[in-house]
């Protein structure tokens, strides 16, 4: 009993500290975030005299957002990033997702060196690769400073990590005597994948769907390398129009940095319950 008793204290123990070092963690990471919301309510001012406070000396500020929607061109900077964001989400789900399934169900030497080099792409750094790009698509081939280069690139980034994951889930998560019974009654192999495969790779959709979306939407390196002309820019490149040589109106960055990440807030608690299946969903064969 005494082992007992021992054994269910440092239970508690050990849940405790793993309790308080979460809380610890959690408040950390959530601090700038609400660092950002308190402040974009605030004037220049009162950010500078006193940034914890909840409420500056001027009370609730809204002139915030509606100066910093005039300045960074929101309307227009809104839709290129939504445009891009959501033409390279779905292509990259598409062709992912394809590729991944093609890989599994055939034992061809050509699937497995595609998906080896395809995992070995993944520790690649952009940066090795940002000024050869540049040079190659901008020098040679003239065709920066346009929405499509820059969806072409980052669904060519991001498609590697997307197969490995729809490759997982596929392999582990869909029976193979599934497809034979559609194929049985009748179906085609395209209507077999789009029918049986795709609709039981929910959870792996809305995980990639919200790991690219959110990569998309707040990319700053490479829409400021491909995207030149103002017309083009999306959120990220139009915020810096708030940071000057000599002063930053800091309630005019504040708020429109709270601008450019409520939509992707909003998918991802639309999408968040899905997030954990669909990653660990390829993690352990059944």
């Amino acid at each position: 009993m005494d082992e007992n008793k021992k054994a269910a204290q440092k239970k508690k123990v050990t849940h405790f500290i793993t309790m308080a070092v979460l809380v610890i963690l959690f408040l950390a990471f959530i601090f700038p975030f609400i660092m950002v919301i308190i402040n974009a309510f605030k004037t220049k001012g009162d950010i500078t005299a006193d940034p914890l406070a909840l409420v500056g000396s001027h009370g609730f500020i809204l002139t915030n957002f509606t100066d910093a929607m005039k300045k960074m061109n929101f309307a227009t900077s809104f839709t290129n990033s939504l445009m891009i964001t959501t033409i390279s989400t779905i292509f990259t789900i598409l062709l992912s997702a394809m590729t991944a399934f093609v890989i599994v169900r055939n034992k061809w030497k050509a699937c497995g060196l595609l998906f080896s080099l395809m995992i070995a792409s993944m520790v690649i750094p952009f940066q090795v690769l940002m000024i050869p790009l540049v040079s190659l698509y901008g020098g040679i081939f003239g065709v920066l400073n346009s929405r499509i280069t820059l969806i072409l690139m980052h669904i060519g980034f991001s498609l590697s990590m997307a197969t490995f994951m729809f490759h997982g889930a596929i392999h582990t998560s869909i029976p193979l005597e599934l497809e034979e019974a559609a194929l049985i009654d009748g179906c085609t192999r395209w209507q077999t994948y789009w029918k049986i495969v795709f609709p039981l790779l929910k959870p792996t959709i809305a995980t990639v769907a919200i790991i690219d979306a959110m990569a998309f939407w707040n990319d700053y390196l490479l829409p400021s390398l491909v995207l030149g002309r103002k017309e083009l820019y999306t959120l990220p490149i139009a915020t810096q129009a708030f940071y000057g040589t000599y002063s930053t109106d800091l309630g005019l960055v504040m708020a429109a940095l709270l601008l450019a990440m409520l939509p992707i807030l909003v998918l991802y608690l639309f999408l968040q319950r899905y997030i954990v299946e669909g990653v660990t969903s390829g993690a352990v064969k059944g």
